[in-house]
């Protein structure tokens, strides 16, 4: 099967010969990181593990770069740790040299021999990296150019960072012959076909805290004919009863904080004319601390999760289903008491429908690793992306995935080596 973005084709590491030749893989293991610098979370790490794997296999010599948190985080970091974590998933030794495109970096490349990995310092030390910008601007940067120079292939193998207009997503792409790695393939392939047409009927389950953004989403499955069934839940079903006329009692605030007019009037022209976007009948709502459930048209209190009602319409909903994408959580569920609506409905997608499932949120990761193995295995795939998943599905471009199949004269394409 082939790759395809934009209706154009994106090469893979199938169509490129990395024998011998030096690849700069740009992954993305930005993770949370400990008072002592150590790594908390390796999800991240592990879903570039293939690509790095066939890349070694196949003689390359492998030069990842990467970055960690935002300049003056408190997460912000070197990234030795990182290259130990990986060594220790790869079970074999990740060079690291504190340096990008330096004296140091340039020797450590040069020096590397079919196989080996090294990773490079984190891209973000370099103020060019944060910075957004449009393709023809990052390719003139240095941090471009240079690090352009001390390679052969580009292979982009982080959906999660490909929204960004920066140097090492969209920029060197553009300079060097280029691919798609495994890992950013399969999301591709996940959630282009979250957006065919071709499949029905298709349920898609949205909910979380990102209300302006899944409006966007909610509008493109609409006007695009993606979806048969939009579930709101969390603050975005909320959000949908509130243009309603319905009193959300105190989640209206919460509300009324992240949602500018141009969002309000947006979700109002949605739930108005379109006959696919259903919202929770009832919640469980957190009243003086206790918890209710309340009936939609009758909130009290703060609603933190969807109730039984909804639960089980829900879950009828989403029974005939050929593909279910969920995304977002159904309530609050780093409190247990608001759990049980975002667990319910992944568990009934996985155990009582054939559909193929796309999650998509680091929420569903601590509720996907609490079920039962024989449920794990039914999961169709689990996004690595965040902002990149909300661009992807409201169909917006990815610059990291457009840059992957733009030719450009700035392309280099004889480097001497």
């Amino acid at each position: 099967m082939s790759l395809s973005y934009l209706g154009r084709r994106i090469p893979t590491l199938s169509d490129v010969d990395v024998e011998g030749k030096t690849v700069l893989l740009r992954v993305d293991i930005n993770s949370p990181i400990g008072g002592n610098g150590e790594i908390l979370d390796d999800t991240r790490f592990k879903a570039h593990i293939p690509t790095i794997r066939e890349l070694m296999e196949r003689n390359a010599k492998i030069v990842i770069l990467a970055h960690q948190g935002r300049p003056f985080g408190s997460d912000f970091t070197r990234l030795e740790a990182h290259a130990k974590k990986l060594s220790e998933l790869l079970g074999g030794d990740v060079g690291f040299v504190p340096d990008l495109i330096g004296p140091a970096a340039k020797k450590a490349v040069n020096s590397l021999r079919p196989g080996q990995v090294l990773l490079l310092d984190n891209t973000r030390l370099y103020s060019e990296e944060s910075r957004e910008a449009p393709p023809e601007e990052l390719v003139k940067t240095i941090l471009a150019r240079e690090l352009a120079s001390m390679g052969d292939i580009y292979v982009n193998d982080a959906f999660a960072v490909s929204h960004r207009s920066q140097v090492t997503v969209a920029g060197i792409p553009r300079l060097l012959p280029s691919a798609a790695g495994r890992l950013l393939e399969k999301e591709i392939k996940a959630l282009s076909r979250a957006l065919s047409v071709e499949e029905s009927p298709k349920v898609f389950v949205l909910g979380g805290a990102k209300l302006k953004d899944t409006v966007k989403i909610i509008s493109y499955l609409v006007t695009s004919g993606a979806a048969d069934e939009i579930l709101t839940t969390g603050l975005v079903g909320l959000l949908f009863l509130m243009v309603s006329g319905i009193n959300v009692g105190e989640a209206s605030k919460i509300i009324e904080k992240k949602v500018d007019e141009k969002t309000l009037n947006l979700a109002r022209k949605l739930i108005a004319e379109s006959n696919i976007i259903r919202v929770p009948l009832d919640f469980v709502a957190e009243v003086d601390s206790s918890t209710e459930v309340v009936m939609a048209h009758e909130i009290i209190g703060a609603p933190k999760d969807i109730g039984p009602s909804t639960i089980e319409y829900y879950s009828y909903k989403m029974a005939r289903a050929k593909v279910i994408v969920m995304r977002g959580p159904a309530g609050v569920i780093e409190d247990p008491r608001f759990r049980r609506g975002t667990r319910q409905l992944v568990e009934f997608a996985l155990s009582s429908t054939k559909a193929y499932t796309i999650f998509g949120g680091g929420h569903f990761n601590a509720i996907l690793s609490e079920l039962p193995d024989e449920l794990k295995e039914r999961v169709g795939h689990v996004s690595t992306g965040g902002g990149a998943l909300l661009y992807f599905l409201s169909g917006r471009i990815l610059p990291g995935l457009e840059a992957l199949i733009s030719p450009s004269k700035d392309r280099l394409k004889d480097r001497g080596k």
